[in-house]
């Protein structure tokens, strides 16, 4: 298995592709598997590199405090460590956040920057519904088994009218949940850094060319926060996706506006 040692940690990753190197940054408890989707497309025109962030997959998973500075270090290190100057950067949810702090910590390692269903923290973002953080932190949950847990998450993902229409897309992310199951320590770990993260006031000094992206139906993450994010970076794009929740990234308008953005910003041009 392919790993490295950055910031102290064996981080795993896979290299998919050839052409300009897009990294691409998973959320909350995801790793590298549950980018299977959209892969095959972005491989075909770009060096695509996934990993395991700390806490899951096959990465380490420290019991210490994690930080978004901490998490944002790290994707440093790991491309560093695969010899990799600069990026194009994709980072959704938890990894939206992360891809804020590590263009805002290591500017000259971005080369373009797409952030998809994602905040900029604590109180300049719009949390989510009661509903969702009544089922987030349902201590209930932990009672449940690895499979159990990922069926109910599923309707916080996508829309009803999309899991209707393709129910294999629930599978096959439980069976990926499945595999590589992240331990309660790491997703603590990781929540802990979601909680602390704050780029809000920082947004501002972003240079780097920037596509914002999420679902309208987004029940988890609302789109709102992707507005506000867009409104603070300078020359910013914004796309919304009709009828998508925060798995947007199923949807085919997601993957063309993606990379549309990506080949009108060769190497970061504006």
């Amino acid at each position: 298995m392919p790993t490295v040692k950055a910031n102290y940690i064996n981080i795993y990753y896979e290299i998919h592709g050839q052409g300009e190197p897009l990294l691409m940054i998973q959320g909350l408890s995801n790793y590298s598997g549950h980018w299977t989707t959209l892969l095959p497309p972005f491989a075909k025109e770009y060096r695509v590199i996934i990993f395991d962030n700390r806490g899951t997959g096959r990465t380490d998973k420290p019991e210490t405090p994690y930080t978004m500075e901490m998490m944002a270090a790290d994707t440093s290190g790991l491309l560093e460590a695969i010899g990799i100057d600069r990026a194009n950067v994709l980072g959704v949810s938890m990894g939206g956040m992360i891809a804020q702090e590590f263009s805002l910590d290591y500017p000259n390692k971005v080369i373009n920057l797409i952030l998809g269903c994602t905040s900029c923290g604590r109180e300049h973002g719009i949390p989510p519904s009661p509903e969702s953080i009544a089922f987030l932190a349902n201590p209930e949950r932990a009672k449940l088994s690895i499979e159990q847990r990922a069926r109910e998450t599923a309707p916080w993902l996508w829309t009803e009218a999309f899991i209707k229409k393709q129910p294999e897309a629930v599978d096959r992310y439980v069976a990926i949940t499945t595999k590589y199951p992240t331990p309660l320590h790491g997703l603590a770990g990781q929540m802990q850094a979601v909680a602390g993260g704050d780029t809000y006031e920082r947004l501002p000094q972003i240079k780097a060319p920037t596509l914002v992206i999420a679902g309208d139906s987004d029940r988890l993450i609302p789109f709102e926060n992707s507005k506000i994010i867009a409104s603070r970076i300078p020359g910013a794009e914004l796309v919304i996706v009709k009828n998508a929740g925060h798995a947007f990234t199923e949807s085919p308008e997601a993957t063309t506006a993606i990379l549309d953005f990506l080949k009108r910003h060769p190497k970061g041009k504006k």
